[in-house]
């Protein structure tokens, strides 16, 4: 049975305590989806939200797991099937702290902690969720990219490439498995009021230079907030997109315009 736009089961987010992915979580709850946030440290936060969510009266689990350990992603995905039943939805929104680096300053360690925890993670996540998607009639696949796919951000390359293999990794699960009504879409987010930008404000990484280059390229004049990301998620996640499958929905404020 559809309800809001969505049929019966939670929403799995992993990262669902970061910034964004606070943000994330919270909409899919206002719209009445149970969520189950999986977090990899700072479990304070991540029951703050579940606590959030279920005093918006939606179901609410919590899920430790390193995103890099397959065990630990099947055993999540497993546990959140037997406290809600079923999970229609994955949301990718983990990610590591990025330094603002130019790829000749980037260490080999740099590197493969990015690769291992953005690209390995979602393949990890998207191998143990697919044979459970197939069995339930089909699902949803939502991660979180990058406005920088579409003009790159100097010194980000650390968080934009990485990400950019999860798109065409994306794009496959698309193609591959639509056949069994399982779609994959990304949001591509834009410089947003939370998670990693105000603690790479705080530390000096962006000057006031780079502030206002930014915002010049930006059509809406302002930063955006996590809800802003969250609400794209639920939309390409829900009913409302349901013939939407293979795309980028761009959430920057018109970066780059």
């Amino acid at each position: 049975m559809i309800k809001n736009g969505f049929p019966e089961g939670a929403a799995l987010i992993f990262g669902g305590n970061g910034g964004i992915g606070q943000g994330v979580a919270l909409e899919f709850a206002r719209t009445g989806v149970p969520v189950a946030v999986a977090y990899r440290s700072k479990a304070d936060i991540a029951n703050r939200i579940a606590t959030q969510i279920r005093e918006l009266g939606i179901k609410s689990s919590t899920h430790q797991v390193d995103v890099t350990d397959t065990a630990q992603v099947q055993a999540t995905l497993d546990a959140a099937i037997e406290t809600h039943g079923r999970v229609h939805t994955i949301v990718w929104a983990a990610g590591p702290f990025v330094n603002q680096r130019h790829i000749s300053e980037m260490s080999h360690e740099d590197w493969r902690r990015a690769i291992d925890i953005e690209v390995m993670g979602f393949f990890n996540a998207a191998k143990a969720a697919l044979p459970h998607l197939r069995a339930a009639g089909g699902g949803s696949f939502v991660a979180l990219g990058s406005a920088g796919h579409l003009r790159w951000p100097d010194r980000d390359g650390l968080s934009v490439a990485p990400k950019a293999a999860n798109e065409s990794l994306l794009k496959g699960i698309a193609r591959e498995e639509g056949r069994y009504n399982i779609r994959a879409n990304s949001v591509l987010v834009g410089v947003i009021e939370a998670g990693m930008f105000p603690q790479l404000l705080e530390q000096g990484q962006f000057d006031q230079k780079w502030i206002d280059e930014t915002m010049q390229m930006l059509a809406l004049k302002r930063w955006g907030k996590p809800e802003d990301i969250g609400r794209a998620a639920v939309f390409l996640a829900s009913e409302n997109a349901a013939y939407i499958t293979g795309q980028q929905l761009n959430v920057s404020g018109g970066f780059g315009i």
